[in-house]
C-alpha cells in the first residue's frame, strides 16, 4: 500500500497565499512525476499543474503565474505555492503520482482550499 499525504489547505482571504505539500508515508517509494489536481462542488476534476522527476512543469492557464509547483527530491516531497488565491480557487486540492519503479498512479485524500472574505 502506498499512502500519499496532502497537507496545507486552509481558510485564506482573497490575495492570500498558501503552500500545499504532498508527501509518501512510507519513505521507501520515490515520488516520480506528481500533479496537483483540484475539485469544487459540482465540477469535473482537473488538472492544476504537474512536475516530472527531472523538473520540467505545465500549468493550468487558469493558475499560470500564480502557483508554482516544485519538488525536493531529497524530503521526497512536492509542493504547490499557491499565490494571489483567488474565490474560484476554492476547492479541494489532491496531489497524484506516480512512483518510480511501479505501475499506475496513486491519489491522495485531499486536502481543502477555501479562498473568502
Amino acid at each position: 500500500q502506498v499512502q500519499l499525504v496532502e497537507s496545507g489547505g486552509g481558510l485564506i482571504q482573497p490575495g492570500g497565499s498558501l503552500r500545499l505539500s504532498c508527501a509518501v508515508r512510507q519513505s521507501i517509494f520515490r515520488i516520480g512525476t506528481a500533479g496537483w489536481f483540484r475539485q469544487a462542488p459540482g465540477q469535473q476534476r482537473e488538472l492544476v499543474a504537474a512536475i516530472t522527476g527531472g523538473g520540467s512543469t505545465n500549468y493550468a492557464d487558469s493558475v499560470k503565474g500564480r502557483f508554482t509547483i516544485s519538488r525536493d527530491n531529497a524530503k521526497n516531497t512536492v509542493y504547490l505555492q499557491m499565490n494571489g488565491l483567488r474565490p474560484e480557487d476554492t476547492a479541494v486540492y489532491y496531489c497524484n503520482a506516480d512512483f518510480m519503479g511501479r505501475m499506475g498512479t496513486y491519489w491522495g485524500q485531499g486536502t481543502q482550499v477555501t479562498v473568502s472574505s
